[in-house]
């Protein structure tokens, strides 16, 4: 899909790679749609986007709560007419033993990384049906490919997006709706810092995580090229 003029919905833009994705649509023609909780920052972006010579909208957005999706997705099309492209790349980190890791901690991973997706396919699918098609482009993690201690309860809900989108590319292929899953590595984001970390002491990125705006890059290039998943390679 050719991104020009494409009416995208960024979710998670504020920061790292919801932020660089959305930049980066913008400068390749995107209309883009701004969705966060930070109404400032949002603010912030949408202003460098219109500076470049881009159109965004900014729409602060609380993704684990249905009905503020939804509204979400009514003031694109009440602004724009219809969407073209979702991108749910809203999402945080979660890091700690399961045998230890609260239960009230594990609820928002859920909310935000599965509910949030969830949610946001719900709501486009109608629109995107209207207009003869679109495209939903999952943000998961290559922690669901390579396992290993005190991530469990984090990519329980990645695998749950993973099904969640596989189940929604059958399910909406015949409405010529195109669903990826991407699948970013190590990157250099606020997954530390703003992730629900219980008994893990000096989690830092890796050295060679990758900067937001090469996964931006390579959803860029899913949008583009439509494959079914995307891994950062």
């Amino acid at each position: 899909m050719d991104v020009r003029e494409k009416v995208t919905i960024v979710t998670g833009a504020s920061t790292g790679i919801g932020r660089a994705t959305a930049r980066l649509f913008a400068e390749h023609g995107a209309i883009v749609v701004l969705a966060a909780r930070s109404a400032e920052k949002l603010a912030a972006l949408a202003d460098e986007i219109r500076t470049h010579g881009g159109e965004a909208l900014a729409v602060p957005t609380d993704v684990t709560q249905e009905d503020a999706v939804r509204q979400l997705v009514a003031k694109t099309i009440e602004r724009y007419g219809r969407v073209d492209i979702l991108i749910n790349n809203a999402g945080i980190g979660g890091a700690g033993a399961i045998a230890d890791y609260p239960a009230d901690a594990y609820r928002q991973l859920i909310e935000l990384n599965v509910l949030g997706p969830f949610f946001g396919m719900q709501a486009v699918v109608p629109s995107m049906r209207q207009h003869g098609g679109g495209l939903i482009i999952n943000v998961s993690s290559t922690a669901t490919k390579h396992l290993y201690p005190t991530v469990g309860a984090y990519t329980s809900t990645k695998f749950a997006l993973n099904s969640l989108s596989d189940a929604e590319r059958l399910e909406l292929a015949p409405d010529n709706i195109r669903v990826i899953t991407v699948y970013p590595h190590n990157t250099q984001s606020d997954f530390v810092s703003n992730g629900l970390l219980f008994g893990i002491i000096n989690v830092q990125a890796p050295a060679n995580a990758a900067p937001p705006e090469f996964v931006a890059q390579k959803i860029l290039e899913a949008a583009s090229d439509e494959p079914a998943e995307k891994y950062m390679d």
